[in-house]
Order: C-alpha cells, then structure tokens, then sequence
C-alpha cells in the first residue's frame, strides 16, 4: 500500500472534515478528500422541503459519463464520493457503472435515494458493485404524512422495496452496502419518531438518522419553514418523543443519531458560539458539482439560498479542479467564511438549522 493509499484509508468517511488541520486560511493546502458529484437533477417526487420543488435549479439533465470521469480522474486517491445532490440518483442508468469506476480508485461511495426505485433488479446491481452505503430518505412512518412532506403516496412501495432489498441481502449475507432510514427533523413529524425507529427495525435497517432541515431566510418553501425547525425550539413533548425514540432505538440494537455524526440531542443544542458557520469545514474539504458541471460549497447551500447564481465557485466543464479549488472564488468564499460577515448561504445554514 502506497504512502497515499494509506493517508486515504485512515480519513474516516463519515467524519472527513476532522482530517483537515484546525488552521485554515484563504487557500486549501489539501486537496479535496471528498467529492459530492449531482448524479442527475431530476426527481420522481415533489418533497415540500425541497428548492427544486419549487423552481428550476438548472436546465435538467443527468451528469455526462464524460464529466462525470473527467472531474474524478482529476482527484485520483479521493477519500469518499456522494453520489446525490437535488435529484434521484436511482434514475440514472449509468449509476452502477459510476459506482464501479470510484470503488476501482478505492473511494468509499454512498448517496442518498427516496426508495421508490429501488425495485429487485436495481438493488441487484447496486450490491454487485461494491456500493458502501444506501441512505434512504423517508421522512414519515405512515403514507398521510409522508404525502405532506414528500409529495406523492410512495410510501408504501418504499417500505416494500427497502425490506425485499434487507431480506436480500440477509440471505447472500452480504454486508454492503450499509442501509440507512433517514427522516428530516420537522414538527410536523417528530411525533413519528419511535413508529420510524419501529419501521427500521421492521424493514432489517440497523440505522436511523434524523436529519436537519435548512430553510431559506425568507420566502420559506413548503414545510421548510421556521415554524417546522426544532433547533433550539424544542417543547417539553418533543423532547420527550426524541428521547423516547433513543430509548426504544437502543431496546432494539438499532443505531440512531443525526445528521453530521453526532447523536441527536447534541444536534438539537442551543449553539453558544456567535459564528457557527465558522465551524464548517467543507470548503477546506469538499467540492459540490452539480449535473452541469457547476462548483457549488457543498450541498445545503441550493437549500439555504435562492439561486445558484450567488455561490457558484466554478465550472468543471470550462476550467480544472486545480484552477476552481484555489481559484479566486473559492479563495474570497473561505476568507468570508472565517469573517463575521460569511457568504449567505453559510450564515443561513449556520443559523437556521433545526438539526
């Protein structure tokens, strides 16, 4: 095992930010140990908590085989790759095979789907490929509420799909990929928490994660409002549905914590720092490219500021990695991060979080 093989190895994929030294400046001394590459913005559902919901992000399109190898071949010994971004990666015929080319270079590779293709053929060949987690974003324990947050009644195909797809698995003994339920944290559902713990443990998931809602400073979308955040507004019933649902989790031997590796009380904390985008490492760590081609800092920034326009970094399919990730966008970007006065998108996200 070569020197960066072994530097690559040690970077734990789920904490990657912690492998970038506290001192940060201007200019990335390290290269990206983590790409999020938006394998297609199309969707098959029209979730209220979601900006592309309610505009058109971007002109449709699924990322091009070309770009796709063309921005991973520039970072060969890349830590991990998120396969997702605004859309449904499982609609994308070229998914398994984008798979196999990151798990050949050694990258850890997971994304994040809604379930509803997730039919017997395509779990098939998502296993084959080496594939290291499937998260799958639910959002509700039952079809009414899952409608309100995620637009259409898949619900029932979902639950379906996820346990033939467990039941697979436990019969090859196969450990990849990692399955995973994922429910965004919303008022108007976290008195589902233990039925979704139940649900998981139901379906053969070892894994339940709640997830943080990020909502646009003003003209809120949907359900992606204020007055759905639990972050710092938790009521004394809430809580006690969030420590219910740890409880039972725990009864049942299934893991359950939040969004950012961190168990879901600590992500639900009041935040004494007067900055806290200031803590975020993902420009130091991560480049976001959407299916066009477009750098974007990272992934909650479509959903904490309107229009891509306003924290664009970069374009893949008109410059290098090198030149956009030292670049002067990037460069201005990580200087007001480290200010008190950051980019929108990070002030927004920093502050109006529920998780």
């Amino acid at each position: 095992m070569t020197a960066q093989s072994r530097a690559r190895s040690a970077v734990n994929p789920n904490r990657y930010h912690e492998s970038v030294e506290p001192s940060v400046g201007p200019v990335a001394s390290n290269d990206p140990v983590c790409l999020y590459l938006e394998t297609t913005n199309r969707c098959n559902l029209l979730c209220t908590t979601c900006p592309r919901t309610y505009a058109d992000l971007e002109p449709p399109a699924d990322m091009s085989w070309e770009l796709f190898t063309g921005i991973v071949d520039q970072v060969p010994n890349i830590a991990r790759v998120v396969l997702h971004g605004v859309g449904e990666p499982m609609l994308v015929k070229a998914l398994p095979r984008m798979v196999r080319y990151l798990k050949a270079r050694g990258a850890y590779v997971l994304f994040n789907t809604n379930g509803t293709a997730l039919t017997a053929r395509k779990g098939r060949e998502l296993s084959n490929t080496g594939l290291d987690e499937l998260r799958v974003s639910l959002d509700a324990a039952e079809p009414r509420a899952f409608l309100r947050v995620r637009g259409k009644d898949y619900f029932n195909r979902i639950v379906r799909n996820v346990r033939a797809f467990t039941h697979m698995q436990r019969r090859e003994g196969l450990t990849r990929p990692r399955v995973s339920l994922w429910l965004t944290g919303l008022k108007e559902t976290i008195a589902q928490l233990s039925d979704f713990v139940r649900i998981a443990h139901d379906v053969g998931v070892g894994e339940v994660y709640l997830q943080r809602l990020v909502y646009f400073d003003e003209n809120a979308i949907g359900l992606a409002r204020p007055d759905q955040a639990l972050f710092e507004r938790m009521n004394g019933e809430e809580q006690a549905h969030l420590d219910a649902a740890t409880k039972l989790a725990r009864s049942l031997g299934i893991t359950f914590n939040a969004s950012g590796a961190t168990e879901p009380d600590q992500s639900l904390a009041r935040n004494t720092d007067k900055s806290p985008w200031s803590l975020c490492r993902r420009p130091w760590t991560v480049m976001y490219f959407t299916a066009n081609g477009r750098a974007l800092p990272c992934c909650i920034a479509p959903f904490s500021q309107h229009g891509y326009e306003n924290y664009t970094l970069g374009d893949a399919t008109q410059a290098s990695l090198r030149a956009i990730w030292n670049g002067p966008s990037y460069q201005a970007f990580r200087a007001a991060l480290n200010s008190d006065a950051p980019p929108r998108c990070c002030a927004n996200c920093g502050l109006r979080w529920s998780l």
